[in-house]
């Protein structure tokens, strides 16, 4: 090398580093970081509404990447630079957020610090009951913003720092489908497109970076740039067989769509136990979450669990011991009077796309057949939990034997009978007065508790009261403690939970014992019938919650307050019921889609285990085209590191036999890395090439010759390093990769094949220095 070269290209740490070809390709690689930071965002913008932080997240990437650069102009160390970023993030964010806590206005203090558990708490509850397009308040914008720049961070450490941008979309794919997990949508071609195009810019900017830093400092003007005719032509590639894969693949698998659950994100629909069933009701879009089907005179309601216990903040479902639903045990019998009617029905329900703990169950069950998984029975309230076993997919067959008193053994029935005072009495201290007031006002003058209880239901459906789901939002009492109930009470407009929870608390204030009962109403009937029975597709706004009484000697039974759903409870008197009691006259006639909640069971005798076995699961008929597609999709996917290393390989042999030593020796460096070999930034070519000579088995000749032409490529005065190579470099490359894989063991070289490491560790990184056992 001669002295005025030497001095062109030597930079010492702390001064800018001006040379040319790397100053270029930091510049390219910044900016597509940031790129693609910024369209990792966009399907946000289906979730929440526009605000002030589509201002902030790009402009804190701006800075933190900025920050980046420039310390990367200075030469200062991978550390340092990441550090810096921090800096710029935590200053950031101080600033802006939490200037009132900080010490001069930016340095963060303890009680900033202590902030930010509580503002992301916030924020998490926000995006739990939200519902989209969320209006982004301080605490949500904090997250978004604050995340942001950390996602920028570390994206920029991967792509440039380490030099692996393949890896840097493993981050950037979750990140833009997040959205598409919380709001059900199509597939948005556009979003995925553009997300593609900027990974693939990574890839071919992290490339030419590394092009432009290999580039001679001396005779720039005479120098060729590099051969890579055909990494365009791979990118293009790439970009074609993804585009297909989303329009073509993604439409014939199963969609991902909001999860209404307390948690707020899944796949597949939940069933909400916390009551926020507002949030559910209220949310863009609506699927079939279930089919039902039944051989009773109309489909019954299907209850998840109940809520027994409320400390005037909250109702909590309900947490008893559950038994292994099996042959052998499960509910128990159904535990009633003697002169109590029992009637049998079997019930069938397919599950299309919910997820949750809990099983949907017509009551009271006394069986379960068809389910696939492990599955626990809980006695005290005949519901079906999850040990080891999804509900999304099932098809079972729900066995009941429903209690139909007539109106007179209701109304001689106690409810609550002498000894049940338990968590389905309690009240809390602080209850408001309006609610026990109105409860005697309006049962003033009846003289059973079936009667009273017939009077608040009537009442709650009388035009009084109006359903509504924006009502409570609008009012500002969108909840179930005491005070939304009183304020309900006042206001007389609500949804489901509000009824519910007001006819429970004033059923309790009568001294009667009741709880909540989450579940879904009947459905809507469709035109298909299966062996008689009509089936009905119940949808994710059918999503429901009603009360229930006990009364001793004939169970739970479940009334409908809420004005416009449902049908009320209403049992008919022995005196119009000729001789015995027809199935479809032991009650006043419910309309086919929404029949009022049936009686239940007594729970002091649910408790014991099932007498009688549960057998005969249910055969279904699947179709298997979408197991197969998915299957297919998987060893597609599998598949691609292989295939896309293939690619790369060809590509780099077809310029080396164009003339191009470095791909030559590009080629024999990623087979070394994905067999696991070392390959340090400080080791000479011919250094390296005499190691892979003395300890894998390399052929000595292809060796000398690719290390003569990677030196004469690099050191050569312009005429002497232009000397035409051809096929011979290109056929040594070959065959050193060949000896390469051959001398491994066969489990690493089916592993250098499937899984290569060289798609995401580069030739001279720090995590292509060590080698792997």
């Amino acid at each position: 090398m001669s002295p005025d070269r030497r001095e062109r290209t030597v930079v010492r740490a702390g001064s800018p580093d001006t040379r040319p070809g790397r100053r270029g390709g930091e510049v390219l690689l910044t900016v597509g970081v940031l790129i693609a930071v910024l369209i990792a965002l966009l399907p946000l913008m289906r979730v929440m509404a526009p605000g002030v932080w589509l201002l902030g997240a790009p402009m804190l990437a701006v800075l933190v990447l900025g920050a980046g650069f420039a310390a990367r102009r200075f030469r200062l160390p991978a550390l340092a630079v990441s550090l810096i970023e921090i800096a710029v993030w935590v200053v950031f964010m101080t600033v802006v957020f939490l200037r009132d806590t900080a010490w001069a206005g930016f340095v963060p203090t303890l009680d900033a610090l202590r902030a930010v558990p509580r503002i992301i708490a916030t924020a998490m509850n926000e995006i739990a009951v939200g519902v989209a397009p969320m209006e982004a308040r301080s605490a949500l914008i904090f997250l978004i913003v604050g995340a942001t720049g950390l996602l920028a961070i570390v994206i920029d450490h991967v792509v440039i720092t380490a030099r692996m941008p393949l890896l840097a979309a493993v981050a950037l794919i979750p990140v833009s489908l997040i959205p598409a997990l919380v709001v059900p949508a199509a597939v948005d071609v556009l979003a995925f497109v553009l997300l593609a195009v900027s990974i693939l810019f990574l890839l071919r900017a992290e490339t030419r970076s590394r092009e432009l830093s290999a580039t001679p400092a001396d005779d720039e003007d005479s120098a060729e740039p590099a051969r890579t005719a055909g990494v365009p032509a791979t990118a293009v590639g790439i970009a074609a067989i993804g585009v297909v894969l989303a329009l073509v693949v993604t439409p014939m698998l199963p969609q991902p769509i909001a999860r209404s659950g307390p948690a707020g994100f899944g796949i597949g629909l939940g069933i909400d136990a916390t009551l926020q069933l507002g949030n559910d009701l209220r949310r863009p879009g609506e699927s079939v979450v279930l089919t039902v089907r039944s051989d009773a005179p109309s489909p019954p309601y299907l209850r998840a669990t109940t809520l027994s216990t409320f400390d005037g903040a909250v109702w909590e479902p309900d947490r008893k011991r559950s038994v292994t639903l099996g042959p052998v045990s499960g509910f128990g019998p159904v535990s009633v009077d003697d002169d109590i009617r029992m009637v049998e029905y079997r019930t069938t329900v397919e599950i299309l796309n919910l997820s949750s703990p809990w099983l949907p169950v017509a009551y009271p069950a006394i069986g379960v057949e068809g389910l696939d998984g492990e599955w626990a029975a809980v006695p005290f309230n005949r519901t079906v939990i999850s040990r080891a076993g999804s509900t999304q997919g099932q098809t079972y067959e729900v066995i009941t034997h429903v209690p139909r008193p007539t109106r007179e053994q209701a109304r001689a029935a106690d409810a609550g009978g002498p000894t049940l005072r338990d968590e389905t009495t309690g009240l809390p201290d602080d209850l408001p007065p309006i609610i026990a007031e109105l409860a005697a006002e309006i049962t003033a003058g009846t003289t059973t508790d079936y009667d009273a209880l017939i009077a608040l239901q009537t009442w709650f459906r009388s035009p009084e009261f109006r359903y509504s789901l924006d009502a409570p939002v609008e009012d500002g009492f969108d909840g179930t403690g005491a005070e939304a109930v009183a304020q309900f009470l006042d206001q007389r407009e609500g949804y489901c939970v509000h009824y519910a929870s007001a006819f429970a608390l004033m059923a309790r204030t009568l001294g009667m014992p009741s709880r909540i009962v989450v579940g879904y109403l009947p459905g809507t009937s469709t035109t298909d019938v299966v062996d008689g029975e009509t089936v009905h597709e119940v949808s994710s706004r059918q999503l429901h919650s009603w009360p229930e009484v006990f009364f001793y000697g004939i169970g739970w039974i479940g009334f409908e307050p809420t004005n416009g759903l449902g049908a009320p409870t209403n049992f008919t008197p022995a005196t119009q019921l000729p001789g015995d009691i027809p199935d479809e006259q032991s009650a006043t006639p419910e309309p086919t889609d929404s029949p009022s909640p049936t009686a239940s069971v007594n729970p002091q005798d649910a408790d014991t285990p099932d007498a009688g076995p549960v057998t005969g699961p249910a055969v279904i008929g699947a179709n298997p085209l979408p197991t197969v597609t998915v299957l297919l999709g998987l060893a597609l996917l599998l598949a691609l590191p292989a295939i896309w290393r293939e690619v790369r390989r060809r590509s780099l042999l077809t310029a080396a036999r164009d003339g191009d030593s470095a791909a030559a020796w590009t080629t024999v460096q990623e087979a070394a890395i994905d067999l696991g070999v070392a390959v340090p930034p400080g080791e000479t070519p011919r250094a390296f090439a005499a190691r892979l000579v003395a300890e894998h088995d390399a052929p000595a000749a292809a060796m000398e010759t690719l290390a003569s032409a990677i030196e004469r490529a690099s050191y050569a005065p312009p005429r002497v390093r232009d000397y035409w190579h051809g096929d011979e470099v290109a056929d040594a490359a070959a065959s050193a990769r060949n000896a390469l894989l051959a001398a491994a063991p066969p489990s690493r070289r089916v592993l250098a094949l499937l899984a290569p490491r060289s798609l995401v560790v580069r030739p001279g990184s720090a995590y292509a220095s060590a080698r792997v056992s």
